[in-house]
């Protein structure tokens, strides 16, 4: 029985080290993927722009994603809730299908990756602290002071000065890049859908979540592009190079690494999660520099130390917490999001 068990472990640490590094990798793919697009302009735009990446990118991720879970779409799954559950999710799909990776896909165009990478990792402190004052989350000094760490790090590499053109000044004085304002601002969304999930959504199965949320982010996504700007975003949405880069990065980065980290959640410990999510930064800058060929500046390299230091201050609350935990609940939507703010369209 123990064989059994310990075997059953590895394979859920083996799914989650593949899901961190498909999730860390998707920063760096996305805009190799832009500037790609770039090298192969038709009539003389970039196909594979933000607007045609996510809009295609979601369509391409529903269709794989309605064939994985169409099980759990079925009309007696349905009805089972109720209204207030459908517009809450609603909501969230909303914010996380469409608000933030947009903001996601904006900083990216103009902003280094390893920014985008460390500044995300605001989203997790932020998650705590909310679930700690609304849930009664458990927390211990060194959860709480990893925490505080982490969030230092974050600040560190947003206000140490950086030769970046796209900075602006806030009303205190401060100097910060726009695309780190607008990572800043999907973290903190993100942090607050991540604490509604957990409220109002922990018995919508996870499929249902994953292809709903797809689907109300792609429709909202392109109406408000529409009504707020014009059709002309999508002019290139037809172009067949957009669409075989798309299908494949749906299918690895999207399909791939949720399949990976659904299996991962069932078959291993919450300390394992833990510990397996706490390398997605590292994996990201790691991503930034194979991919992308980025070395980190001194103000990166500073915030990214200091932002390891509070993980691994966090391991060690977490580790204290969950000793003696058994293996966890079946996975909810929150728990798909509460680590990592960026994995894919």
């Amino acid at each position: 029985m123990d064989r059994q068990r310990q075997g059953f472990l590895v394979s859920g640490r083996v799914y989650l080290i593949i899901a961190v590094l498909i999730f860390g990798a998707a920063n760096a793919v996305t805009r190799q993927l832009t500037d790609l697009g770039a090298a192969h302009f038709v009539d003389g735009h970039n196909p594979v722009s933000a607007c045609n990446v996510l809009f295609v990118g979601n369509v391409c991720a529903l269709g794989l994603l309605g064939m994985l879970y169409h099980r759990q779409l079925r009309p007696g799954v349905l009805r089972q809730m109720a209204g207030r559950q459908w517009a809450i999710l609603t909501l969230i799909a909303i914010v996380g299908g469409a608000l933030v990776p947009m903001l996601i896909f904006t900083a990216l165009s103009i902003t280094a990756v390893n920014n985008v990478v460390l500044i995300s990792q605001l989203s997790a402190p932020l998650a705590l602290a909310l679930s700690a004052v609304f849930l009664g989350a458990r927390v211990n000094v060194a959860v709480a002071l990893g925490a505080i760490v982490a969030f230092v790090g974050v600040a560190l590499t947003v206000l140490l000065p950086t030769a970046s053109p796209d900075s602006v000044e806030t009303t205190m004085g401060l100097t910060i890049g726009k695309g780190d304002l607008l990572v800043l601002v999907a973290a903190v969304l993100q942090a607050i859908a991540n604490l509604i999930s957990k409220i109002s959504l922990q018995t919508v199965p996870l499929g249902f979540f994953n292809v709903y949320r797809t689907l109300v982010g792609t429709v909202f996504f392109f109406v408000a592009t529409i009504v707020l700007f014009e059709p002309s975003h999508f002019m290139d949405v037809t172009s067949p190079f957009l669409w075989q880069w798309m299908l494949l990065y749906s299918a690895v980065i999207v399909v791939g690494g949720q399949l990976a980290w659904f299996a991962g959640l069932k078959k291993s410990t919450a300390s394992e999660i833990s510990l397996a999510t706490a390398f997605t930064p590292i994996a990201g800058v790691l991503a930034a520099y194979l991919i992308l060929g980025e070395v980190p500046t001194v103000a990166q390299y500073v915030g990214g130390a200091v932002i390891v230091v509070g993980i691994v201050l966090n391991q060690i609350g977490v580790q204290q917490l969950n000793r003696a935990t058994p293996l966890p609940k079946p996975p909810t939507p929150a728990a798909m999001n509460d680590k990592v703010l960026y994995k894919g369209v």
